[in-house]
């Protein structure tokens, strides 16, 4: 089990790493994650979801992903209510609970699954969630150390050296567990550093001394094009010099990696943007080249909160001036011209859209969670000529039905359902994973004057995984901690 001294260390991409790891060692291993809370999610092959990072970490593994490897999923609303997915599915009961009551519900649903991943891998590789250490949370705990204490689970606990203070924060979660829960720890691993590990003595003796807990290794900062677990600071990234992408940094955006095709682009430039002064600023040469709206958790609040920033008027004001708008899911939603919640899905109301396009949408209280092929029924005007009839393939998460003004004609459909529309330049769909279509990506960069890269997505995944898992291999014994973790408990060291 991989655990955190905090949230954001490293703990997603390190099991990725360890999955590819098992796997290249013939181990047949799955990844697993008690509770994750993330609005960015994957949709498994029967329709659940589950967190991205749970997705990637099941790809590292060579595994299609399956509700089990994340067991419980929290969506968050706002500051203090989330949406509580249960083996893939909304759990309205538990949403309604307090956090503090939902253990007795949710924790046998947590240890069913991990019982169901290890009957059928050799290995199973958990993830912790935030640290371990946190006493608040403790009587309520359903991800770390009381999926530790359950499983007689090998514990390796990872600080993030470039925030500083990785020694102090390994120490001091060390000595504010019990010590049946230190008795589980097999090491510790210092991530993302910069520099040359030979300064770091005698820290890790020193800790060693104090814990009996020896340093595995020092992981270094890693470049990489993988998916991050939020995906929000990854997004900016890109040459200076190329006219930019914006993208709504809205409060709840979700499946953020729609975007990472983009992000891994050589010649593309994106741009998170808050304010209107952010798309001013973006305008000035080399220029604006689009806006993505994209998803999100709570679409009528952002919707709500882009007006009280300013951005819902300067998105209209670019779009009306001839800058090309994409919308996926919820941003599909807020660039038509009006959004009802009349079952109260998302608190209840109604607000007036972007009017981009001339659709409305009515949430409803059953939520579309699929996988897709969809089919290009017309072609936007200026990109996909020709591709009409060929399938776009990826996955759909939404409250929302959305219809279109007579006229308006779709231009991505799956069977009688529309899933998009499109008005000049500017489009919408309930396709996440869209740009992950290499014809569709690269025939929209073009539409907008960009070069595009010929390499194709799904490839650059697993040549990035195989990369990080190169890495971590270099830096640390793995062989030993792999082999340690597959003897019984009774026997490791």
């Amino acid at each position: 089990m991989l655990q955190g001294t905090g949230s954001g260390v490293g703990k997603s991409l390190l099991t990725a790493a360890f999955c590819r790891l098992a796997r290249r060692r013939g181990i047949a291993v799955a990844p697993f994650k008690g509770q994750n809370m993330s609005n960015n999610a994957a949709v498994t092959a029967d329709g659940g979801e589950i967190g991205r990072a749970q997705a990637l970490q099941a790809r590292a593994a060579g595994l299609d992903p399956h509700v089990d490897m994340n067991p419980v999923l929290l969506k968050p609303l706002a500051d203090t209510r989330s949406e509580v997915v249960r083996l893939g599915r909304t759990d309205r009961g538990a949403t309604d609970l307090p956090w503090r009551e939902r253990k007795p519900r949710l924790w046998p649903v947590v240890t069913e699954a991990l019982a169901r991943l290890r009957d059928r891998a050799e290995l199973v590789i958990a993830e912790g969630a935030g640290s371990p250490a946190e006493t608040n949370l403790r009587e309520s705990d359903i991800v770390n150390m009381a999926v530790a204490r359950h499983a007689s689970a090998n514990v390796v606990l990872i600080a993030d050296i470039d925030r500083g203070g990785a020694f102090a924060s390994l120490y001091g979660t060390w000595a504010l567990l019990s010590a049946a829960d230190r008795a589980l720890f097999r090491g510790f691993i210092l991530n993302r550093f910069r520099g040359d590990p030979a300064l770091l003595a005698p820290a890790p003796e020193t800790l060693r001394d104090r814990t009996g807990v020896p340093v595995l290794g020092v992981v270094p900062w890693i470049d990489h094009k993988l998916p991050e677990e939020d995906g929000g600071p990854a997004l900016d990234a890109g040459p200076a010099n190329a006219p930019a992408i914006a993208a709504a940094a809205y409060p709840r955006a979700s499946n953020l990696d729609d975007l990472d095709p983009l992000r891994r682009e050589p010649g593309v430039r994106l741009r998170w943007v808050r304010r209107a002064r952010d798309l001013a600023a973006l305008a000035a040469p080399p220029g604006l080249a689009a806006i993505i709206l994209p998803g999100s958790r709570n679409t009528l609040d952002d919707l709500r909160w882009m007006k009280r920033t300013g951005l819902a008027d300067a998105i209209r004001a670019l779009a009306t001036d001839g800058i090309p708008v994409a919308g996926l899911c919820a941003g599909y939603q807020i660039m038509g011209r009006r959004i009802a919640d009349p079952a109260s899905v998302e608190g209840g109301g109604e607000e007036p859209g972007l009017r981009i396009l001339d659709v409305r949408t009515e949430l409803a209280p059953s939520k579309e969670t699929r996988r897709t092929r969809a089919r290009i029924a017309a072609a936007p005007p200026g990109w996909l000529e020709g591709e009409e009839g060929e399938i776009v393939a990826g996955y759909e998460i939404h409250h929302g039905r959305t219809r279109a003004a007579p006229g308006l004609r779709p231009w991505l459909a799956d069977g009688p359902r529309d899933l998009g529309h499109a008005d000049g330049a500017h489009w919408g769909c309930y396709l996440h994973g869209a740009f992950r279509n290499d014809r569709l990506r690269t025939g929209w960069l073009r539409s907008l004057g960009l070069r595009p890269d010929s390499a194709g997505w799904g490839g650059s995944i697993d040549r990035e995984l195989d990369r990080l898992a190169d890495t971590v291999e270099r830096c640390l014994d793995v062989d030993a901690v792999l082999e340690d973790a597959l003897r019984p408990a009774a026997t490791r060291r």
